[in-house]
């Protein structure tokens, strides 16, 4: 402690030194006589307190005091004297002095000094804590002068606000000063729609009820627009813990709720993409998973973010992975196809781009994944070329059967012929071997023609229950017994067009080749039932129409066969069965009746779990017509009426005039249409009928049937050929008078009773 003494009587400093030093030995104390040195130690300072005699020669204490308060206002003086009174005391009080004391009682000098500069300290400390509030203050001020954001203040109750900053009026679009003068102001703006929540937040936070206050709302300004504010209060407490102030920041929102929304409203886009849309880091785990994404691999999207895409377990090949992981990290995007598989393990067709996704500084963050499924493109691209291709194959197998049977046809009419002149036994004989292997070469002919077109037969109604049941009596006699049998027509009530024998023969060849793919043993299921096609499923098989069908199942549980396998199997002559043990035309066989009958069928299979086959066949909607039966041509010869023979082939020709001149007619041949069309003009009132082939070089014989009726409308003709598109036949069929039409190889009988039949129509 460092004090100042302003004493003239060296007797009296002596003993104020002595009482000081008694109680703070390291004290030092600094004694002044004259004014001129008193004012220039109060100038120099370096000391806490001043004692002051009243008294002084040329100099008195009161101008001591005033000097110490001019220059040192902060440092406590007291006076020590034995002339003051209590009147001067007072006096002295009353101008700045902080304490007296009487020289005749020095030990209260002690007590006094205690006393003084203890309160002093107080009131330094106090004058710097409102010194530092006052700083605080100006500095909060400033900061929330100038911040964007809202700084509040508030009274627990009412509620009233204390304090709200500038930025309140660009928000709120509400002056500041009117929230002071209107306590409801503030809820009065909040929007109806979140008005009682935040109330309901508010007064739960106030009461203890709830830990902290933070709501989102909206703020409506006068001109009827809206702010999202967050807005979050703190608990001002007292010593004793007590509530006694709210306080609060409140900030603009909106251009993040807006961006919310938007993003909102993009990913609500992206939802409805057809496309999953993936997103992931660079080490594959997910960020993004849309809704496509879960209808297409089958994965909710909470099953998915922040999981590895290997962990998915979609069947992604590694090394074509990282191939395109790399491309995709050196190139920016790339493009390419998966065969993956869905959790339920369905297999899927993708189409797959990638592109890398960089952060505002140029650095890969992410990678973004579009997924096309096209399984069922593929499926029809598939079947649009198994299409193609046996369509392809069909018009070669219609060409060689049609040479084929104009090889045949004249085989068949002159064995007729030369029976009739035959009496010799031995000639008999060698002529039925003749026309036996000539009929044979026609059942093949006819086979390869049910595989290229599925043939047309003699159809009928078909009822597929008592037909599924005849074939399941010649199956009990063929499966083994490790095979068991399920049949199952309960669920089919309509009818088809059909040959009966041909749809045997289809449920058969599949049964048969189930029986083969299970050599252990296993369970072969036979079902028919009614079945509804709509537009979606018809486009998916070229000839096809929607509308009500028959679904005939073949199923088994044999071995399967791969997706490689499963693409050729409809392929002639293909076959996965040892040599001498399958043609190979089985199948396509079967494909071949069942768009003959203008169905369409379908094939699944999986390696280990069997091979299911789905033959469709429209419905039977009226019932067919069944034309009378003929009489018996043979007995029947002409009376020498003209017909005008039409054909390319001169043995055909050969052939035909024979009969024909053998059995009363008289016959003019043109080798041509256009050769037809001369002899026709020629000998036109004589020609009772037109038999002509439909494939000739040059003009087909449907263009030749044309013109003939374009010069004689009634005139009567009957059509030839070996092989026929069925809408050629719907052409032939639509002309009136009607067109006779046979298929070659063809008998004498045959054409002479449909000859006969037609000149009786006139």
């Amino acid at each position: 402690m460092q004090l100042l003494h302003l004493e003239d009587s060296p007797n009296d400093a002596t003993l104020v030194e002595e009482i000081v030093l008694a109680e703070w030995p390291d004290a030092r104390i600094h004694r002044v006589c004259q004014r001129e040195d008193f004012v220039a130690a109060v100038e120099k300072g370096g000391f806490d307190l001043i004692l002051s005699d009243y008294t002084l020669p040329g100099f008195d204490g009161l101008s001591a005091l005033e000097i110490a308060r001019a220059l040192r206002p902060e440092k406590p003086f007291i006076f020590l004297s034995g002339t003051i009174g209590e009147e001067r005391a007072i006096e002295a009080l009353q101008r700045g002095a902080d304490d007296y004391v009487i020289k005749d009682r020095p030990r209260r000098l002690i007590g006094a000094i205690r006393q003084t500069l203890a309160r002093t300290a107080e009131t330094a400390r106090r004058k710097h804590a409102e010194q530092a509030l006052q700083e605080s203050e100006q500095r909060f001020k400033q900061l929330a002068e100038h911040s964007s954001e809202i700084f509040w203040f508030a009274s627990v109750t009412p509620g009233q606000i204390l304090y709200v900053s500038p930025a309140v009026e660009r928000i709120w679009g509400i002056p500041a000063e009117r929230f002071y003068g209107e306590p409801r102001l503030w809820g009065s703006a909040i929007h109806a729609d979140d008005r009682s929540r935040v109330e309901a937040a508010y007064k739960a936070w106030v009461e203890g009820r709830a830990k902290r206050f933070e709501e989102e709302y909206r703020v409506v300004r006068p001109d009827g627009s809206f702010s999202w504010i967050l807005d979050s209060g703190t608990l001002i407490r007292d010593r004793e813990g007590k509530i006694y102030r709210l306080s609060g920041i409140a900030k603009d929102i909106t251009s993040r709720r807006l961006a919310e929304e938007q993003l909102r409203e993009q990913a609500a886009l992206l939802d409805k993409a057809r496309d999953a849309i993936i997103a992931t880091d660079l080490n594959h785990r997910v960020s993004y998973w849309n809704a496509s994404a879960e209808h297409i691999y089958g994965w909710p999207a909470i099953e998915v973010f922040g999981r590895n895409l290997s962990e998915l377990d979609l069947g992604y090949l590694p090394a074509r992975f990282e191939a395109a992981r790399a491309q995709v990290l050196s190139s920016g995007e790339w493009r390419g196809d998966f065969s993956l598989r869905s959790k339920q393990g369905a297999t899927l067709q993708v189409e797959s781009t990638w592109s890398l996704v960089r952060d505002s500084e140029g650095h890969p963050r992410s990678i973004l994944m579009i997924d096309t499924d096209v399984t069922e493109k593929k499926k029809l691209e598939s079947q649009l070329l198994r299409a193609d291709r046996m369509d392809s194959i069909g018009m070669l197998a219609g060409g060689v059967a049609h040479d084929l049977n104009n090889v045949l046809a004249p085989i068949l009419m002159a064995a007729d012929l030369l029976r009739l002149g035959s009496r010799d036994p031995a000639d008999g004989r060698l002529l039925e071997n003749i026309e036996r292997s000539a009929l044979h070469g026609t059942a093949l002919v006819r086979q390869l023609l049910t595989f290229a077109r599925g043939g047309e037969g003699e159809r009928a109604e078909v009822k597929l229950g008592p037909l599924v049941e005849d074939v399941q009596k010649l199956l009990r006699q063929s499966l083994p017994r490790n095979i068991e049998l399920r049949i199952d027509c309960a669920g089919v009530n309509r009818s088809i067009h059909a040959d009966a024998t041909q749809i045997k023969q289809v449920i058969l060849n599949l049964a048969l080749n189930a029986r083969d793919a299970m050599p252990q043993g296993g369970r072969l299921e036979i079902g028919a039932a009614d079945a509804m096609v709509d537009e979606a499923s018809a486009r998916l098989h070229p000839g096809a129409e929607p509308g009500p069908h028959v679904c005939v199942a073949v199923r088994d549980t044999g071995t399967g066969m791969p997706p490689a396998l499963l693409a050729k199997i409809f392929d002639p002559f293909f076959t996965t069965k040892g040599i001498g043990k399958g043609t190979g035309l089985g199948l396509s066989t079967v494909l071949g009746i069942v768009k003959g009958h203008g169905g369409f069928l379908k094939v699944e299979s999986e390696m280990g779990r069997g091979t299911e086959f789905q033959l469709y066949f429209p419905v039977l909607l009226q019932p067919p017509v069944i034309p009378a039966r003929p009489a018996d041509p043979l007995a029947v010869v002409g009376h020498g009426e003209l017909i005008l023979l039409v054909d390319d082939e001169p043995a055909m020709c050969d052939t035909l005039r024979l009969v024909l001149e053998r059995t009363g007619y008289r016959v003019a041949v043109a080798n041509g249409a256009e050769a037809a069309l001369v002899e026709f003009e020629r000998r036109r009132d004589a020609i009772a009928a037109v038999i002509t082939d439909i494939v000739m070089p040059g003009m087909p014989g449907t263009n030749l049937i044309a013109r003939l009726r374009g010069r004689a409308p009634q005139l009567r003709i009957i059509a030839m050929s070996g092989s026929l598109a069925s809408n050629q036949q719907e052409l032939l069929k639509s002309l009136r008078p009607s067109i006779e039409f046979l298929e070659k190889p063809i008998s004498s009988g045959t054409l002479l009773s449909t000859l006969q039949r037609v000149l009786a129509a006139r």
